[in-house]
């Protein structure tokens, strides 16, 4: 019998491109939906939420593995970023560790987490990382930190690479800082791989495309002129300017029914000058080593 995996976040941007992979690759995936339940797209669905201790214990009933992606990335102040992030993880963590079949947990993190400080986000996911390990008891856990994840079905980085490739560069913060990426194809191997492992490996790892140092905003257009044969012009956008807007679009997101991305809390996120990783602990851990740089996806519209 495979081995079953329970998964929350699985009809979203990472968690959808996991459970495919895993499907796969031939395990049991059981994950978590708000709409779906049953049998679809080679998966069991359980309908339910963070916020539903019965469903979580459905879900995670019989399963070896838990994998955690679900969370919230919009939000108009901390509280909403805490109910989610940290309050629903540890939820998943303790249905997890009473079930009594959970051997290994894989909490989805982010690299925000290196820097509480900077936004609500960065304070609900690095918070979040802290409950999962309070709670877990025997549980082995695993903290997977990604820097800026993108790929197919992604809304957030796309429209940047899509403007990049056309010619215009927004570039917010210092000129001088350094972002980094991991495209979502490498980040799922990661992830098999980490489910495929012969033993647990438990341990926070940070997760990029393994670039030196990180892409700086003239780097980026420097990519992008290589590939269009053509000149990238860079927009600086000031810190004021970013600031007023983020305002606007708080204030706004109110007459809408979404939750906004850009508030004056993410503001500092966007253009703190140190978005560098090192998968220095995860290749020595898995033997993983990320396969797409943020060229070839460039050059061959894999974003």
């Amino acid at each position: 019998m495979s081995l079953v995996v329970a998964l929350t976040g699985g009809s979203g941007f990472i968690g959808g491109q996991i459970a495919r992979m895993l499907v796969a690759q031939g395990f049991n995936v059981r994950a978590l939906s708000r709409t779906q339940s049953g049998l679809k797209k080679g998966m069991f669905w359980v309908r339910g939420s963070l916020e539903d201790t019965r469903s979580l214990a459905e879900l995670v009933a019989g399963a070896g593995v838990v994998i955690h992606c679900a969370g919230a990335v919009r939000g108009r102040d901390a509280h909403g970023f805490r109910a989610v992030n940290v309050d629903g993880s540890r939820r998943v963590m303790e249905a997890a560790r009473q079930s009594g079949t959970c051997e290994r947990f894989l909490h989805m993190s982010s690299l925000a987490a290196r820097y509480p400080e900077l936004s609500w986000y960065s304070r609900s996911k690095f918070d979040a990382e802290q409950e999962v390990l309070r709670a877990a008891g025997t549980v082995s856990v695993a903290i997977f930190r990604p820097t800026a994840v993108y790929g197919p079905g992604d809304r957030e980085l796309q429209p940047l690479f899509s403007w990049l490739l056309r010619g215009l560069l927004l570039r917010l913060g210092a000129g001088e800082a350094h972002l980094s990426f991991v495209h979502v194809f490498d980040l799922t191997a990661a992830v098999v791989q980490w489910v495929s492992s012969p033993e647990a490996r438990p341990g926070t790892y940070e997760l990029g495309d393994g670039t030196l140092g990180g892409y700086s905003w003239k780097g980026l257009a420097s990519i992008a002129a290589d590939i269009r044969q053509a000149r990238v012009r860079e927009i600086p956008v000031s810190l004021t300017l970013l600031k007023c807007i983020a305002r606007a679009n708080l204030a706004l997101s109110y007459l809408l029914p979404r939750a906004p991305m850009l508030t004056t809390s993410k503001v500092n996120e966007l253009t703190h000058h140190d978005w560098t990783c090192s998968n220095t602990a995860i290749t020595a851990a898995l033997g993983w080593v990320p396969q797409i740089k943020l060229r070839r996806a460039l050059q061959d519209g894999l974003f």
